[in-house]
Parts: structure tokens; sequence; C-alpha cells
């Protein structure tokens, strides 16, 4: 398959697109895969005291060691999808061929049925996944635009349109300096977004 060029967003932090990373019929045909045959689930999340449902539908994957730790609550990886275990492999093909080593082990896989589904504001910065992670994001489905704002007003908030079928790169710094949220959109159809990133385990630590 051929390599897609990459859109430099921003220079530091590196914030970087590329459009058709799997290229048709391959990435309508593993959305629709997807849609159907994951376990999504719409988890409680505890806001000011009080549990509150997602916005959307989540699923948590990755290797078994891979637990994550989100708004006061511990989730546990369902093993890998085949057709995800292929798009991690493609996404981590991508990278090396830049220099970028991400060892993904986890992702957490989103679906919105529509454009009044979001995600609020935030960082992907819990502690499991490091100093400085290097996270890469895939869409698939609808085009909703990323929006994102500096924690430190170094600029104005800008947004980020992720095609069907693109990668969102967020390099270091990006959630040091960065909040990013997908706000609802008079926008119809289905995406789905999967963030890959590596979570620290037992096997990370030093000797």
């Amino acid at each position: 398959m051929a390599t897609p060029a990459w859109e430099r967003l921003l220079a530091t932090p590196a914030l970087y697109r590329m459009r058709g990373v799997l290229g048709e019929p391959a990435a309508h045909e593993v959305l629709a895969r997807l849609d159907a045959e994951l376990e999504w689930q719409r988890p409680q999340l505890r806001l000011y005291g009080r549990e509150h449902p997602i916005p959307r539908r989540q699923v948590w994957m990755g290797e078994p060691e891979a637990h994550y730790r989100y708004s006061g609550r511990d989730f546990l990886p369902q093993d890998w999808h085949p057709d995800v275990a292929d798009l991690r492999e493609r996404v981590v093909e991508l990278l090396r061929a830049q220099g970028i080593d991400a060892g993904f082990n986890s992702v957490l896989l989103n679906r919105y049925a529509d454009g009044d589904e979001r995600m609020g504001w935030h960082s992907d910065d819990e502690p499991e996944l490091g100093v400085d992670p290097v996270i890469a994001a895939v869409t698939l489905g609808s085009e909703r635009p990323l929006r994102f704002r500096w924690k430190r007003g170094e600029g104005p908030p800008f947004n980020v349109w992720l095609p069907h079928d693109s990668l969102l790169l967020m390099g270091p710094g990006c959630q040091a300096r960065l909040q990013h949220a997908l706000l609802p959109r008079r926008i119809p159809g289905l995406r789905i977004s999967l963030t890959f990133r590596r979570v620290a385990t037992t096997d990370d630590a030093p000797a």
C-alpha cells in the first residue's frame, strides 16, 4: 500500500494529519464491521458527585495488562479485534517511517451515532500514559472537527477537521500544552474514532 502524505498542522508541539490511511473499500468495510461486531458500552462516570452516562459509546481494547483509569473508574481491556489489530500495525508502520517508535499496546474506541454525541474538553495526560505521550487517532465515518485550545493562552482555539479514513498524530508536548474536544455539531452520520496509545505496565518498571 502506498504511503499517503502527512500534513503539518503545528510544528511545536507536533500535530500532523494524514488522509487515506486504509484506502477504499477497506476503510468503509472496517467501519461496518466494528459497528456491528464490537460490544459497545456506555459507562457511567462520576462528575461533581453524581453518576452520568457518557454521551457516546466506547470500547477499551488492548493487551491484557493495559489497565486504564479515567474519571475514577478502572477499565480492563477487551481482546484485540482482528481489524483493530491490523489497523494498529498500519499506524505503527506509518509512524516508524517517520522515525517514531510508538509501541502502542491499547486503544480507546469511541462511537458517535450522530453529531449530538460528543467528547468534552480534556487532555490525554493520565499518569499511566507517561510523560509527553504520543497519541495517534484514526477516524472512520462522518467527518467532524476536533476543537483544540491552548492551556496557557499561547494562541486562539482552532479546529482540525478529521475526515473518514484519516489519522491524527499528537506528538510529545500536545497533551501538556493543549486540550481537545469533540463538540456537538449538526452533522449527520456515524463516526468511530480509534485513539491508539501506550499504557505503562509492570513490564515497563525498572529492574
